[in-house]
């Protein structure tokens, strides 16, 4: 019992490359999306005094835990 796999058909291929088409017509087209926005500067914490900008949060701090042999 040998199952056939339907061969690939240039209709096939065309009415794909069509629905593709207009996927990607429809995404540009629709209005954006206001979501979360970049922080803006009263939202981000200020600059060290001595440059660099390394802070260790709870975040670095579990990456390290992770890369302990």
């Amino acid at each position: 019992m040998s199952e056939s796999k339907p061969k690939p058909s240039r209709r096939g291929f065309m009415l794909g490359a069509a629905v593709a088409g207009a996927a990607t017509a429809a995404v540009v087209a629709l209005p954006k999306v206001e979501g979360e926005q970049a922080p803006t500067a009263e939202q981000t914490p200020p600059a060290p005094a001595n440059g660099g900008g390394y802070r260790l949060t709870e975040h670095v701090k579990q990456y390290y835990k992770t890369t302990l042999i």
